[in-house]
């Protein structure tokens, strides 16, 4: 630690970064009942804590490698920090992105002087690419995390913080991707204060650095989630993953539906657009307080970037509700008779309904598709589910039901007769051009599809409800064939909200 102490104390990254302010969330504390501050690293000139890290590392760079130009890879935030370092110091810069890369991060590095190089589903082939170039033409590799002078850089956030509140500190939370921040955070704050808990937040679909301390070294993920693009890394670094196991407290995992909850949680109190990589950790600290885990003292956050493209705000929107516990939605057996929907509504009272979803089939009841605004969370939507049992309705609660909230809400009523071995498949792919147009390219022509829905949200990674007619004798050579699209799937045919709404055999 005291090496790192020394590095971060001597950097030199206010040759172009700035002390971002620590922020009160007057909002959220009073709502959590505990002062959480937020460290607003959105505030940057490249909107994200990286440009600390990679201009300590490019500054440190002799007259001969400054020659031979930097090269780096990054879904973004990295990107525009060495773009601009480099372009201060007159040294050229290429930058390897992944293909699934926002937009406005690829304007933004382009703007800034670099050169962009497209490459790949994700970060860990972008970056297989930036070390076959670095090594065809000479350039030095900038990495985005696993370099002490980018840790040391990344560290000099816990030298403000200590300095901008040095009265009680119970923890500080920190998005957690490759690790560096993490790493340089702690080593910084573990050494002046040890008694603050120092916390790491990953999403639960991108827990690289959870992986690796559980298998006591660094383990490549199957596979990432794109949402949080910000820290969708596979592996974390060696030198990381060293500091991290050592220095860090505790390691909280975090759903989407959280994140995008914590982005508006933000938006509220500082009108200011988080990315969901920049949330990620002000949902870690949400988590432990809301389950009364997190230490007593002021809860610091850090909002490591806002580079996120306006589009994908719809999808936030869409899921913050729910990730803030806000909204129920449940599948209810009402009777097929007229006044049914009325008494209903009688039940619920004057809680306002978000959506109400039915269409008519024949029998003795109808199944409807109902959103319900919560102001209690899960306490609130345990009693209405209670409510109803007690009047003789079935309910299936699916507000945590990816197929339900995808696409089911879409399609309700969308029900075939005499339909034979439908099997339903829910695919997930990266959203880029033409990226629809291949999957179904991959689909083969020998079993009929019976059912399709894709929406694009605005996100990072496209999903689809395939339904397929497949008899029982071809099952294996359907489930060989779909393995060699390649794309991630799930098998929901059992899934409740598919069996309610669109399965023929239910009707």
């Amino acid at each position: 630690m005291q090496d790192y102490v020394r590095r971060i104390l001597t950097s030199s990254v206010y040759e172009v970064a700035e002390e971002t302010p620590l922020e009160k969330m007057q909002l959220l504390s009073a709502r959590l009942g505990a002062e959480v501050l937020l460290k607003r690293e959105d505030m940057q000139p490249v909107f994200s804590f990286k440009i600390r890290g990679a201009h300590n590392r490019i500054a440190q760079l002799t007259a001969s490698e400054r020659a031979r130009g930097v090269i780096c890879a990054s879904a973004g935030n990295h990107a525009q920090g060495v773009a601009l370092s480099a372009t201060r110091l007159g040294i050229r810069s290429i930058v390897v992105m992944p293909t699934t890369t926002p937009v406005i991060k690829i304007g933004a590095v382009r703007r800034l002087g670099g050169e962009v190089v497209l490459f790949g589903d994700g970060f860990d082939a972008a970056r297989a690419h930036a070390a076959e170039l670095a090594e065809q033409h000479g350039y030095v590799v900038v990495h985005p995390f696993d370099d002490p002078d980018v840790i040391a850089g990344q560290g000099t956030i816990g030298m403000e913080l200590l300095r901008q509140h040095p009265g009680e500190l119970g923890a500080i939370y920190v998005p957690v991707g490759g690790g560096g921040l993490a790493g340089g955070i702690a080593a910084f704050v573990k050494f002046l204060r040890p008694e603050v808990k120092v916390i790491g937040v990953e999403p639960e679909e991108a827990a690289s650095m959870k992986a690796a301390i559980e298998a006591g070294h660094p383990v490549a993920l199957d596979q990432v989630g794109l949402f949080a693009d910000g820290v969708a890394v596979r592996q974390v670094g060696t030198e990381t993953f060293r500091l991290c196991r050592e220095l860090l407290d505790d390691i909280v995992t975090v759903t989407a539906d959280e994140i995008c909850a914590a982005i508006k949680d933000i938006f509220d109190d500082m009108r200011a657009i988080a990315e969901p990589a920049g949330a990620l950790a002000l949902a870690g600290l949400r988590r432990q307080v809301e389950r009364g885990e997190a230490p007593r003292g002021a809860l610091i956050a850090i909002n490591s970037g806002a580079n996120v493209n306006f589009d994908r705000l719809r999808y936030v929107a869409e899921r913050a509700e729910i990730g803030e516990r806000a909204e129920a939605l449940l599948s209810v057996e009402i009777p097929e008779q007229r006044g049914s929907y009325r008494a209903f509504m009688r039940l619920l009272g004057q809680r306002s309904i978000t959506e109400f979803n039915y269409r008519f089939a024949h029998g003795s009841t109808a199944k409807i598709f109902v959103g319900i605004k919560l102001g209690r969370g899960d306490t609130e939507k345990r009693e209405i589910i209670t409510l109803l049992e007690n009047h003789g309705l079935k309910v299936i609660d699916l507000t945590d039901n990816e197929v339900a909230k995808l696409h089911v809400r879409y399609m309700v009523g969308g029900r075939v007769n005499d339909l034979e071995d439908e099997t339903v498949f829910r695919f997930q792919f990266p959203e880029r051009p033409g990226a629809l147009l291949k999957f179904l390219e991959g689909l083969h022509d020998a079993w009929n599809i019976s059912l399709f829905h894709y929406r694009n949200h605005g996100a990072d990674y496209g999903r689809v409800l395939v339904g397929v007619q497949v008899p029982a004798e071809t099952r294996t050579d359907f489930i060989a064939h779909i393995d060699a699209i390649g794309f991630p799937y799930w098998d929901e045919t059992d899934n409740p909200a598919y069996r309610q709404f669109l399965d023929h055999e239910r009707a």
